[in-house]
């Protein structure tokens, strides 16, 4: 199993490649996915739909790079509903290739189980919090990331819609904080793009864009396209 945790702490911004599709996930040469992103998402939810059942391994190709997987509920953009019980087995099923599990804030009580499961097996869960109708208060912000980090999670991650300049402002503003631990902020709908750059620029561990044809947020980028965008930000700062 890759180790994420030096990468995590150290500040460094990474892209994180989503595949949209079983198909898109088959079919991705390691050489090209390598160039596009530094770790790999596995909704769990979407290869689901698409057919997947516990114990198939179709990311094995791809296993010299850091994955995550993520198995979506219903209400914070997963694409089938999952009883909890579900997936609490899915991540059953892939803990060990795990380099990191994402977990939703309101998620932890069904998922105990798997929380604990990953501390047993030493890999690291991120508490994640997704806003599709708006952008959250800043002390809500703040209420939420203490939440994932009482918790144990070793990240917390916030995904919301940003509809205004002000929005991205509240966002970058949250992420330029000193929290204590990482925190990864991105906003979505159309001003998803700009959004992602500039918390990337502040300082989001990690930040989503897509692999193969679709994307698995509103407003992603192509997660090469969103690679470059952020070297260059940072070129540009240097």
């Amino acid at each position: 199993m890759y180790s994420l945790s030096p990468f995590i702490t150290n500040g460094h911004p990474l892209v994180v490649g989503s595949f949209g599709s079983l198909t898109d996930l088959l079919y991705a040469p390691l050489s090209q996915v390598r160039d596009c992103c530094d770790v790999v998402e596995i909704r769990l939810d979407i290869l689901c739909s698409c057919g997947w059942q516990e114990g198939e391994r179709p990311w094995r190709h791809l296993d010299l790079l850091p994955l995550l997987f993520t198995a979506r509920c219903r209400s914070e953009g997963g694409v089938m509903e999952l009883p909890a019980l579900r997936r609490k087995k899915m991540y059953e099923a892939v803990v060990d290739d795990a380099a990191l599990v994402d977990i939703e804030l309101s998620s932890l009580t069904d998922l105990v189980d798997t929380v604990r499961l990953c501390q047993n097996k030493n890999v690291p869960w991120l508490a994640s919090y997704h806003r599709f109708d708006a952008m959250p208060l800043s002390g809500e912000l703040i209420n939420l990331r203490d939440q994932a980090r009482g918790a144990g999670a070793a990240l917390f991650k916030v995904a919301a819609m940003v509809g205004s300049d002000g929005d991205i402002d509240l966002l970058e503003d949250f992420q330029r904080a000193s929290h204590g631990f990482p925190v990864s902020t991105m906003g979505m709908g159309p001003l998803a793009a700009v959004s992602r750059v500039r918390c990337a620029l502040a300082g989001s561990i990690l930040n989503y864009g897509y692999l193969g044809t679709a994307p698995t947020a509103p407003g992603q980028w192509p997660a090469g396209q969103l690679r470059e965008a952020i070297h260059d930000g940072l070129q540009g700062k240097s």
